[in-house]
């Protein structure tokens, strides 16, 4: 039996979808093909990355389409198809224009890659991968969201720079919804083992601004993707949730099990039902494939709780604009 390497579609030419295709083919990924609307944009963009591969030292091949029958056979398909945030817009802004732009996409997923695993980063992101699920029908372990990846690497890398250590050492964890209300657990952070906060009380030798530092890191999280876009006034990030995307991919693609805070369907985990919320997850060859729970103070799941009913309010706005 003849090998063959794994297919990867990205559905979306913009920003995102051009660092994807470059980072999958870098890492040997699989055969990337990329898919947009806009007539040889794509065709253009992987023809560039492609006369990369002696440079970069990769064989993979890589693609443009216009047309989602060459999506066909893709064992993963990475969605950045939607509307980008615009200064002084927030993520949930975006509902009714990226919705009906997911349901789209997700309908031609369905028809040519009816058994690929679907890693959705189009915001409002907890409201498009329900979308996405909701409309492809696949089990909810092949679909799920990039979100956490990111907002925790963002974490980490703050904290890496308030305290002048290497942010390999430090583990950050972000829960619930990718918006305002996300939720960075402070108490969980550590550098290489040591707790961040006992760090920062040593550093400033104060509790009490230690906090005050520690609550200005959190804001500064849950802001971030705003940041990016007010300085680049016209655009959102690209560079980190394609880096975050595709740590999810490779996961997949090389059954690494490995442990990553995704937005993901809960169906009991964390006293949530039915909805898609970001927690971490056991992420291998099958997909999500285990939700790994941890304990959560009254203060935490006061926060998560109400990061969840943030998601339920985009939930409940798409159905009742006829999207869901």
């Amino acid at each position: 039996m003849e090998f063959k390497r794994p297919k990867i579609a990205l559905i979306g030419g913009g920003q995102i979808g051009g660092v994807l295709a470059q980072l999958a083919a870098q890492r040997n990924l699989g055969d990337v093909v990329m898919f947009d609307i806009v007539e040889n944009l794509p065709q253009g963009k992987t023809l560039d990355i492609a006369e990369a591969s002696r440079i970069d030292r990769f064989d993979v091949s890589l693609s443009g389409a216009n047309d989602y029958k060459d999506i066909e056979g893709a064992g993963v398909v990475i969605v950045t198809a939607g509307v980008p945030r615009k200064p002084g817009m927030s993520r949930d802004d975006l509902l009714g224009t990226n919705s009906k732009i997911i349901k789209g996409v997700a309908e031609n997923i369905k028809k040519y890659a009816p058994d690929a695993y679907v890693i959705v980063i189009s915001n409002p992101l907890d409201a498009m991968v329900t979308l996405m699920r909701e409309v492809t029908g696949f089990p909810a372990g092949r679909v799920f969201g990039q979100a956490g990846v990111l907002d925790s690497s963002r974490f980490a890398s703050f904290i890496a720079w308030e305290l002048g250590v290497s942010v390999k050492d430090v583990n950050a964890l972000v829960l619930g919804g990718h918006g305002d209300t996300m939720v960075p657990l402070v108490r969980y952070a550590n550098v290489a083992g040591v707790p961040v906060m006992e760090m920062l009380e040593r550093k400033y030798k104060d509790p009490a601004k230690a906090k005050e530092v520690m609550d200005a890191i959190v804001a500064r999280t849950a802001d971030a993707g705003g940041e990016v876009v007010r300085l680049l006034k016209t655009g959102s990030a690209f560079y980190s949730p394609a880096s975050a995307a595709i740590q999810m991919a490779e996961a997949v693609i090389k059954d690494e099990k490995r442990i990553l805070p995704v937005c993901a369907r809960l169906d009991g985990e964390f006293g949530v039902n039915g909805y898609y919320v970001g927690v971490p997850a056991v992420i291998g060859g099958k997909g999500v494939e285990k939700i790994v729970e941890l304990s959560l103070n009254e203060t935490e799941q006061a926060m998560f709780d109400k990061s969840v009913n943030s998601v339920k309010t985009l939930v409940d706005d798409m159905k009742r604009l006829g999207l869901l």
